[in-house]
Order: structure tokens, then C-alpha cells, then sequence
């Protein structure tokens, strides 16, 4: 194991939960393997439900402002998702007589430029970081990138999880018969559409608050088939445990998306929409890598839905029977998927290799 360091990671909250998201799940990985964290944060409202379960020893949540004004930096600095760390602060990593370790930790995507700007230097020429290095550091699918968020022993605490017993605690569980859909969305305009193909079958909605809980009741109630529950705010761990208790998770952005593939079940993802368009190529890629080695139908069914549901394609009723009819199929591959990327370093362990390496 990497002897403890003092690790700052800064996040800046933008307008959803992903990016705290990623740092929280990131900062506790570290914190468990004998870190020593703190992770700055201009909001950390979120963190009251998303970590209402406590944080492990070693892990502190500090505001933003405090690093601007007093904070002495530690051994490595993580500057997550391009936010510009606070100039004072970035005017004492430079004047310790040992440099920290800067690594600017980058979104998660499956394009070809991410392999090609994983661990670039760059040295800072002006500034109040003149003379340091920053380092991009890149999540992602390939032995290339730096991987994915996977804490040790994920694998087998879902193995070894009681999904009806746990939904039946809460109230949530199935009518006999039913499938059971998560749903955690943005604004979405297909809605009615994929209503109308989820209602071919009975089927439990769990809808997380936000726009699932504000755009489908009301659009549900005329379809007899569909039931919907709306889900109080979840902890991290809590919201993995409901990915493990589903038939098939609607996810968003970037975290739910990766805990939705560790749970190894089919699911349709959100991906965060961009105005300049940028949004339909990282699609794109994502699917060509989860699809590579599914079976044609399955995986052109598939491709139909996704593209359909994040607006970059009319919605078919065909298609969307075609995908739902094949969620057994899907599961299979979903774990075939799983248990390939299981076998890759994860990026915490990739994380510390790199700090390691740089002395």
C-alpha cells in the first residue's frame, strides 16, 4: 500500500450532483485504503443525504473559501472537472519546498482523445503556479485510461446482497409479476414514449426526486400497467443497493452511469446534454465500447433507444419493444461487460501508482 498521504481535492457544484458525486465516492475510496483527505467544496448541501451514512476516518469535508484564506497544501492536490483552484492556495503548492503532486482529474468518456491525454504534463509557465507541473489524469474503459471508480470488495457485496429483502424493508418491493425500473433522469422529453412501451408490461417505477418525480406520475396514471413509487433522497451506498435491486436502471451524467454498470444489470442512460452538440459523440463512443461484443440485434435495438431517449433520434415503438423484450439477453451481456472491466485497475489504485511513480 502507498504510505498515508495528505491528499486536497477540490470540487466546485455546477448545477447537478455528478461532479460531487464522483469526489465523494472518490475521496472515501481513498480515505479506506489509509489516505488522509480533504475535500474542498463550495457546496456541500448534497453531502447531507449522499453521505448521511458517515464518512470513514481519514476523510474531512472543508469549504472552498477556507483553502483561499489558510490552508497549508498536502502532498497531492486534485483539482476535479477543470475548476480553477483558488489563486493563494495555488501560491503556497508552489512555494513548499517539495512541490505537491497536481493532477487535474478530467469528465469520463469513451472518445479516442482520452487515451491520447491521459497523464499529459503541463507545466505551468505563468501565473501563481508558475515553475509546477499539472497532470491530466483521464477515467475510462480502456487499459489506456485511468479506469473506473471500483471500491474493493463492490463485487461481492453485491453478491452477496438480499435485493428482495432490502426492497420489501422499504416498502419498495414488486407485485408478483412486475419489473422493477430505478429512474434517475434529466428533463426528458420522451417520456410518453417510453411509457407507452414500458406499459406492454406490468412494471414498478422507483422514481429518484427530481425530474422523474415531477414528469412521470402524472404521465404514468393513464397506463394501467405502470405503478410508481417516489423515493426519498438516497445515500450513496443506498442508491447502489437500488441498481442492484432492478431489472433495468434509467441513469444520468457520469457516477450513476458507472454504478449502474458495476451492478451488471441493462440500463438506459441520460448523458448529460451539451449545448454545442457535444453530447451525441461522446454517446457514440460510449455504446461502441459497451456493444462491441453484444449480439447485432440486441445491440442495434439498443443503439436505437439510447439515441432516442437523449434526443438524437425520433423514438420507434418497434425499437423500444425490441429493447424490453430483450432485457434477459441484455442482463447477460451487461455482466459479461462487468466482469471484463472488473479485471482493469480501478482508478483509485491507478491514482496512487501515478502519485508513487512521481516521487
Amino acid at each position: 500500500m502507498t504510505s498515508a498521504l495528505q491528499w486536497d481535492v477540490f470540487c466546485r457544484v455546477v448545477d447537478n450532483y455528478g461532479d460531487i458525486g464522483v469526489c465523494l465516492r472518490l475521496a472515501r475510496d481513498l480515505a479506506q485504503r489509509g489516505q488522509q483527505l480533504r475535500l474542498w467544496v463550495d457546496d456541500a448541501s448534497a453531502l447531507r443525504w449522499m453521505a448521511d451514512d458517515g464518512l470513514p476516518a481519514g476523510l474531512q469535508v472543508r469549504p472552498w473559501d477556507e483553502a483561499e484564506h489558510e490552508a497549508l497544501p498536502g502532498d497531492v492536490v486534485l483539482e476535479t472537472f477543470g475548476c480553477e483552484l483558488p489563486a493563494a492556495f495555488v501560491q503556497r503548492m508552489a512555494a513548499r519546498p517539495k512541490a505537491p503532486c497536481w493532477i487535474n482529474l478530467e469528465y469520463l468518456s469513451a472518445e479516442p482523445y482520452v487515451e491520447r491525454s491521459h497523464r499529459l504534463r503541463s507545466p505551468q509557465l505563468a501565473g501563481p503556479g508558475r515553475g509546477l507541473d499539472k497532470w491530466f489524469f483521464y477515467p475510462g474503459f480502456t487499459a489506456r485510461t485511468g479506469g473506473l471508480l471500483r471500491e474493493p470488495g463492490l463485487l461481492d457485496a453485491q453478491a452477496a446482497f438480499d435485493a428482495p429483502a432490502w426492497l420489501a424493508a422499504r416498502g419498495w418491493q414488486p407485485r408478483e409479476g412486475e419489473r422493477v425500473l430505478s429512474v434517475f433522469c434529466y428533463a426528458n422529453a420522451a417520456w410518453p414514449q417510453l411509457l407507452a412501451s414500458l406499459a406492454e408490461a406490468p412494471t414498478l417505477l422507483l422514481l429518484c426526486p427530481g425530474a422523474p418525480q415531477q414528469q412521470v406520475p402524472a404521465a404514468a396514471a393513464v397506463l394501467q400497467a405502470l405503478r410508481c413509487i417516489s423515493l426519498p433522497y438516497l445515500s450513496q451506498a443506498d442508491y447502489d443497493r437500488l441498481l442492484w435491486s432492478c431489472d433495468l436502471n434509467l441513469v444520468r451524467g457520469e457516477d450513476s452511469l458507472v454504478r449502474a454498470l458495476w451492478a451488471g444489470k441493462p440500463l438506459l442512460w441520460h448523458i448529460y446534454p451539451q449545448d454545442d452538440g457535444a453530447h451525441g459523440p461522446k454517446l457514440e463512443a460510449f455504446m461502441n465500447q459497451y456493444l462491441a461484443h453484444a449480439d447485432p440485434d440486441g445491440a442495434a435495438a439498443l443503439r436505437q433507444v439510447w439515441r432516442a431517449w437523449n434526443g438524437l433520434a425520433p423514438w420507434s415503438p418497434e425499437a423500444g419493444r425490441a429493447w424490453l423484450t430483450r432485457l434477459k439477453p441484455g442482463r447477460q451481456q451487461a455482466l459479461r461487460w462487468r466482469d471484463e472491466m472488473s479485471k482493469a485497475e480501478d482508478l483509485c489504485s491507478q491514482l496512487l501508482r501515478f502519485v508513487a511513480e512521481s516521487g
